[in-house]
């Protein structure tokens, strides 16, 4: 596969990773709760992960051809985040200094994590219309693996940029109570304001 690809991709890529979205809004709630940014970002890019492999596998072009499926796919995962958007926005994260998280809070937030970016139906129709395109028909690689190598290029952008909000909020956020009240209501608005424009494109 041609290095001018991966590096096309990627420049198309990293536009998306660092515009604040639902992940960023994430992680920065992850960053303010203190010692679960690691499983939270794990979390999210593990969503991505099984997006990238259901494209991979051609399983998404069938999805996207079946009006219902995608539909219903849309559906749930906009209820979703509207309600992990409001729980955001009516139980804001507040930091406490001598908070200790354990093991099950851990794995809470990596399946939420997981859950925040794979039932995003948006990106998966991001990946379903954005991988194909940077693949070589006539490469040594098939194109399976050739998607799966780009996704894992995006995946590695993504992490990067995650981790580094969630320290930054964790750094900066967790001495300012107040302001970290306002921003995890202002990250709960963002999710619901994006669930409700999902649902609202369904109905339209």
């Amino acid at each position: 596969m041609a290095i001018g690809l991966f590096a096309a991709f990627w420049a198309v890529s990293i536009l998306f990773v660092i515009t604040p979205g639902m992940d960023w809004a994430y992680a920065i709630s992850a960053g303010m709760q203190g010692r679960v940014v690691i499983p939270a970002v794990s979390g999210l890019l593990l969503g991505h992960f099984v997006a990238i492999m259901i494209v991979a596998a051609g399983i998404g072009a069938l999805v996207a051809s079946n009006p219902v499926a995608l539909t219903v796919l849309t559906v749930i995962g906009a209820t979703y985040l509207l309600w992990l958007g409001f729980n955001m926005f009516t139980h804001p994260s507040v930091p406490n200094a001598g908070q200790v998280q354990e093991s099950n809070s851990w794995r809470h937030w990596t399946i939420k994590g997981a859950c925040v970016s794979g039932l995003n139906p948006k990106v998966f129709l991001l990946f379903l219309a954005l991988l194909p395109q940077f693949t070589d028909p006539a490469g040594s690689w098939s194109i399976p693996v050739q998607i799966i190598a780009l996704g894992v290029m995006h995946i590695l952008s993504c992490g990067t940029v995650y981790f580094l909000v969630g320290f930054s909020a964790q750094t900066v956020l967790r001495t300012r109570p107040k302001a970290a009240q306002y921003v995890s209501q202002i990250s709960g608005l963002a999710m619901i304001l994006i669930a409700l424009l999902l649902l609202v494109e369904q109905l339209i």
